[in-house]
């Protein structure tokens, strides 16, 4: 099956990101979950931007190329809001990449290369009233490089719920995360 490096948002490594992970895991497939934040996990997205900003984004993203070079490709990179910065990076810096999911964000496809290698399929998943992605430009940056790959999709659910898809954090939508889950794993049998 597939090789599956899964970054966590900015809440850390927190049980939903594990339950993720073992979802993955139940469908046949070797999940790598780095932690990028030192083993702490936070009660809010704010505490866990405070923290962040102590180490710094590149900082975020130099750890999770650091986890991806100590895994042999081919690779699919997950990133869930705060990873999307580290899975992307890699998306777009590494050759044997096969897949990128990116949940809760995106990042202008400038940021790390000129374009999205068209190659590489991906799947942006937010909600279409989630302040974070929608008044952040992330919806742009979503729709260019979906745009740019020879397979992107972006899927917008109904809410304003950020981190939905973690079973373990007050934004949680049991409906949408499955869903979620649901066009992932389809993903993950088509790369």
């Amino acid at each position: 099956m597939t090789t599956i490096l899964l970054f966590h948002h900015v809440q850390g490594l927190t049980p939903g990101v594990a339950a993720i992970a073992d979802t993955f895991r139940a469908a046949g497939h070797t999940v790598h979950v780095p932690d990028l934040l030192d083993g702490k996990t936070f009660g809010s997205i704010p505490e866990g931007i405070a923290y962040v900003k102590t180490i710094g984004f590149g900082e975020v993203i130099a750890r999770g190329k650091a986890a991806a070079d100590a895994v042999a490709g081919p690779i699919v990179v997950i990133g869930m809001s705060l990873g999307v910065l580290p899975a992307q990076a890699i998306a777009q810096t590494r050759g044997d990449v096969c897949g990128v999911v990116l949940l809760h964000g995106a990042v202008d496809v400038t940021e790390f290369s000129p374009v999205w290698p068209k190659q590489v399929p991906v799947q942006v998943h937010a909600m279409d009233a989630d302040p974070e992605f929608v008044d952040s430009g992330d919806t742009d940056a979503a729709m260019e490089l979906v745009g740019q790959s020879d397979n992107g999709d972006l899927f917008l659910y109904p809410g304003n719920g950020h981190l939905f898809t973690d079973n373990s954090v007050a934004d949680y939508d049991a409906e949408q995360a499955a869903l979620v889950m649901s066009r992932v794993l389809a993903f993950l049998d088509e790369v």
